[in-house]
């Protein structure tokens, strides 16, 4: 039996998560921006009491590893590593947008199109990436500035639906038959719970030590324009 903590900060959702054998059995999150660093620890603690557990009956800690917030993911990753050293647990990093993914097919049992997952990067560009219904990579994960022209090609040759944070305001600017977009947020540790089972299963843990986020793109500090 694999008892794993999971935990998902790469957008504004701050979730926690109790998976028992690929099964979620208890859940906190949040939608809010800037509540990860005050907030997650306190829904860890949450789900642990509501799944009846102690720390001591967990297997691994799995974390949502990017791409996604800079600051989000630092808050997720730094807090799973420190359980991890803490409580001698592997630790599992599960890509975000394929952990989108697989919440979106646990909706639409009889899709068939391609899944393009979005995580807002501002402006018209996204961290974005293709899967297809076994959630196998359909080309690479990129930061991708949209146009009108943007997966013509792949919309062309099949249905594609666009979800996460990033795909709304693609609406406007990817307008094909072959495309739909779905309002629904799967940023949730919910939906990493068979991920992170097949991972522990094939023991494809990551270096406790070593391990950092996938952030994409390098980290841009910018001055405030406002003088204070």
């Amino acid at each position: 039996m694999a008892t794993i903590l999971q935990l998902e900060t790469a957008t504004q959702v701050c979730s926690a998560a109790i998976s028992i054998n690929g099964e979620t059995v208890a859940l906190k999150e949040q939608m809010a921006s800037n509540i990860h660093a005050g907030s997650l620890t306190l829904f860890i603690q949450d789900v642990m009491d509501t799944a009846g557990l102690r720390f001591s009956d967990l297997d691994a800690v799995a974390v949502s590893k990017g791409p996604g917030s800079y600051t989000g993911l630092r808050i997720g990753v730094s807090t799973a590593k420190g359980l991890c050293f803490a409580l001698d647990l592997p630790l599992i990093g599960i890509d975000t947008l394929q952990m989108m993914s697989a919440g979106f097919l646990a909706t639409q049992e009889d899709y068939t199109g391609l899944i393009c997952a979005m995580i807002d990067a501002r402006r018209m560009e996204v961290f974005t990436a293709l899967f297809d219904t076994q959630l196998d990579y359909i080309g690479n994960t990129e930061a991708k500035i949209i146009d009108e022209h943007s997966f013509a090609d792949e919309l062309n040759a099949s249905c594609i639906t666009f979800i996460g944070d990033g795909a709304l305001k693609c609406a406007a600017v990817i307008q094909h038959a072959n495309a739909s977009f779905s309002e629904q947020n799967f940023n949730s540790a919910a939906n990493m719970s068979k991920l992170a089972l097949k991972a522990y299963k094939n023991a494809e843990f990551e270096d406790v030590a070593y391990f950092e986020p996938f952030y994409l793109k390098d980290f841009v500090l910018t001055t405030p324009k406002k003088k204070v």
